[in-house]
């Protein structure tokens, strides 16, 4: 498995890195006033290289598939069509994707999971196909992503010559 896998994987089902690299950029620039569209792309493809995450959207992707085939045993068949909103495995398993970046990752998710801006709003309103795990995926992926670009913010306050070691 390789990061050109999880884009293809993505791609199969409607998403571009490019989308979820837009969502990175909302999330952090307010914070990073030097922070380039290419640093979010590259932050998207480190979070994609972990094999952690490629696992996590393997499964929900596949899940996601089942359900469009039909092949769920139920009651769960029943529960994906409908998008339960008290289902909540969606989103338990995209944080497994967030909880690499700690808190700030974690109130990142939260917000898109509310808001869901770019892609995520339109996996969410497509009628069409299953998406109950993809849109809390990408979630997770733009979250994870943000929160790396503001663990690493070079321009970030450097509170360090404050510290007393008495």
């Amino acid at each position: 498995m390789t990061e050109q896998h999880m884009i293809q994987l993505l791609q199969k089902r409607g998403v571009t890195v490019e989308q979820i690299s837009e969502i990175v950029f909302k999330l952090q620039k307010p914070y990073n006033d030097h922070l380039t569209e290419q640093e979010c792309t590259d932050s998207v493809m480190a979070v994609l290289a972990k094999r952690e995450v490629q696992y996590t959207l393997y499964t929900g992707i596949a899940l996601d598939e089942l359900a469009e085939k039909k092949l769920l045993p139920e009651p769960l068949q029943s529960i994906l069509e409908a998008d339960e909103p008290l289902f909540g495995v969606d989103e338990t398993l995209a944080l497994g994707i967030v909880h690499v970046y700690g808190m700030i990752g974690l109130t990142s998710f939260g917000y898109l999971d509310k808001e869901k801006m770019g892609i995520i709003r339109t996996l969410n309103d497509d009628k069409s196909s299953v998406h109950v795990f993809l849109d809390d995926l990408i979630c997770g992926l733009a979250a994870a992503a943000s929160a790396r670009i503001a663990h690493q913010n070079e321009h970030a306050p450097d509170y360090s010559s404050k510290l007393r070691l008495d």
